[in-house]
């Protein structure tokens, strides 16, 4: 590791030194992709189908895609892997579900009305927050700081005849000279979807609600400090890919933000956040058909947090240190009930009360080389502890491990470098980076965890190293007034990388499953990334824009890895003038012709659908009346994509209306 920092610290330092100082100003690099989700006032104006999900939303990025089990709580892949290797955080926030399916991603406890936009960042250039290996996705509240003083509300409704979803909701807020305030409430209820050919997917319903409250004091013209709780819960989803469905999941998130801009002229802003969060999941079996046993699977997890952030500048050096860390609390059980009664119920932990304690630093140094080059420099050490806290837990464990310790302490490291050079109408990138990851709660302490796409049961296991990834990234990008292209790519080296490996010696213990698996490392596993962006400004009026991505995934035994993308590809050409807008684009994958049996996957075919949308704001009343509508798969394709958990088809034709009102 010590060989490795060196090298790199040496590489980018004499990229600095070779290069003229001609500025004491700093130019921010931009590394990180933003998807804008909306503005307090308005959100319509940034999107075509304003109430979408904010998975719909993060899926316009070419760095991220969606593992689906259902019609909702769909989980982020970043750069091709899943939340085990990536960070997501809310406003920086550390959150962990409480379902050891994965069926609750940190995506689900937000709504877009609350929600400015989202930071993807690719790689370790996600450290900020916590230890990564695929990158990160920080969902960043809306400013609720309006300009103009006084109250301000947004009404909004919508409707989708596929799966008959109802949406309503309504934002109210009002901002003074010394204090301001923002609620936010938004409502969906929706039945099963239908996929093409208007066939219904039986137990893909849900019922959500989120509630949202911000309110800030200026303690004077340099320092605010800021409350805020997020309230969400919803009941009786179904997940049609899995055999158990959620009677309830529900999270409360909170947190109290201090911020203050220095006197100092080499400090420009310190920002410090405490948080809380807790997340209940229930599972739930009771409204599926011939349930062999039925099953009991409630899961908790709680998680306190802070971060200190501090910024400024040196000459040409734009600087950043964030302090940060968390402890999490993770309980998941399961309670088998016999269908004979005189037989007694079987309990067990699957997730031990596992206790997870991190403390990290995080160095950031953005150089201005010279008027045209910049290095960006970071690195992140962390310490971590996990602790098993339940004795029956534990012992459950010590049957697999009989040497293991309740609790094991990791060093977690990240180190990167950047470098952009901008020459005339052409930009060019270059990256090489080193990170760790410690095993999740469930790759080191899950007790027969069920895999219902592979029909294994896993078992974690304590002892296993730090995954470790070296990182390498370029990128090229040309703009001219009307045209915009950017190629970007990204190669993982992943050592050590952890997968479930099959155990012959150890019996299933879920019905009907196939055997079972043990978290493993592999000696290594490559993936790589590429993607392309286009668009062309027509005219005044008309926007073209296309997206190619291609990915591909090996493990040291050449075998392909799971949720690898075939080449997928959108286009959509945009018309907008005054009040109105029009759009027409379409979607789709190639034949997956990489896909990783040894894994559980199965070949997904190829697949093209087209969508299309209208919208229009007009005055009312003396207040604003924006509406968009449109009509998605058109054709009313069936298809399902390589993500899709046990190939389970996407919906089929869709008409959605959308209605936000500016109230005042």
């Amino acid at each position: 590791m010590k060989t490795i920092a060196t090298i790199l610290l040496a590489t980018f330092t004499s990229i600095c030194f070779a290069q003229k100082e001609e500025k004491d100003s700093i130019s921010p690099i931009g590394l990180n992709e933003i998807i804008v989700i909306g503005k307090k006032i308005p959100t319509y104006k940034k999107q075509s189908k304003s109430l979408a999900t904010v998975e719909e939303y993060l899926q316009q990025s070419s760095k991220v895609n969606m593992v689906r089990r259902g019609g909702y709580a769909l989980e982020p892949i970043i750069n091709s892997m899943t939340t085990e290797r990536t960070v997501i955080t809310i406003d920086g926030m550390r959150i962990f579900g409480a379902c050891t399916d994965k069926m609750d991603p940190v995506t689900s406890y937000v709504e877009v009305s609350n929600l400015s936009e989202a930071s993807i960042a690719s790689g370790q250039q996600g450290s900020c927050h916590g230890p990564t290996i695929g990158g990160a996705i920080d969902l960043k509240r809306s400013n609720l700081i309006q300009k103009e003083l006084g109250w301000n509300g947004i009404f909004k409704t919508g409707y989708e005849t596929n799966n008959q979803q109802k949406i309503i909701g309504t934002s109210i807020g009002y901002n003074h000279s010394s204090f301001y305030f923002n609620t936010d409430f938004t409502y969906r209820d929706a039945e099963n979807y239908k996929a093409g050919n208007h066939q219904e997917i039986n137990f893909s319903q849900f019922t959500k609600y989120n509630l949202s409250a911000t309110a800030g004091y200026y303690l004077n013209k340099k320092s605010l400090i800021e409350g805020s709780i997020i309230y969400d819960k919803a009941t009786d989803v179904g997940y049609p890919a899995l055999p158990m469905d959620v009677s309830l999941a529900k999270a409360t998130i909170t947190s109290l933000r201090y911020n203050y801009i220095p006197a100092s002229t080499h400090f420009t802003n310190w920002e410090t956040k405490v948080y809380f969060n807790t997340i209940t999941h229930r599972m739930d079996d009771t409204k599926r058909p011939n349930v062999p046993i039925h099953m009991d699977m409630p899961g908790w997890s709680d998680t306190y947090g802070y971060y200190s952030k501090l910024k400024g500048k040196f000459k040409n050096h734009h600087f950043m240190t964030n302090l940060n860390g968390f402890y999490n609390k993770s309980i998941a059980e399961m309670t088998m009930y016999p269908n004979n009664p005189s037989e007694n119920a079987m309990f067990m932990y699957t997730w031990p009360d596992v206790r997870t304690l991190y403390n990290g630093v995080y160095l950031e140094d953005v150089i201005q080389v010279s008027s045209n080059s910049t290095v960006k420099l970071s690195a992140n050490i962390g310490m971590q502890s996990n602790k098993v806290a339940d004795e029956f837990g534990l012992q459950s464990l010590q049957i697999f491990y009989p040497d293991m310790n309740a609790s094991k302490n990791r060093i977690l490291k990240s180190l990167s470098g950047n470098y952009i050079l901008h020459h005339d109408k052409f930009e060019y990138g270059l990256g090489l980076a080193y990170g760790e990851r410690a095993p999740s709660v469930s790759e080191g302490y899950g007790y027969y965890l069920y895999n219902s796409n592979d029909f294994y049961d896993y078992i974690g296991n304590p002892n296993l190293e730090n995954e470790k990834s070296f990182e390498a990234n370029l990128s090229f990008g040309f703009k001219t007034e009307r045209f915009t292209s950017s190629l970007t790519s990204s190669f993982f080296h992943i050592q050590d990388y952890i997968v479930g490996k099959i155990d012959t010696n150890i019996q299933p213990m879920t019905i009907g499953a196939s055997g079972v698996k043990v978290y493993n490392a592999l000696n290594y596993a490559t993936i790589f990334n590429t993607d392309l962006n286009l668009e062309y400004k027509i005219t005044e009026n008309w926007n073209f824009k296309t997206m190619f991505v291609y990915s591909y995934g090996k493990d040291n035994h050449t075998n392909n890895l799971p949720f690898i993308s075939p080449l997928r590809y959108s286009g959509n050409i945009q018309y907008k003038k005054e009040h109105f807008n029009l759009g027409f684009g379409a979607s789709g994958n190639l034949t997956q012709t990489k896909f990783a049996p040894v894994y559980g996957e199965n070949k997904t075919p190829d697949y093209v659908i087209f969508n299309l949308n209208a919208g229009y704001t007009l005055p009312w009343n003396h207040n604003k009346l924006n509406i968009q509508a449109g009509i998605e798969n058109m054709l009313d394709k069936y298809y399902s994509t390589f993500s899709d958990w046990n190939k389970i088809p996407r919906q089929g034709r869709n008409f959605f209306i959308n209605v936000a009102c500016v109230l005042f």
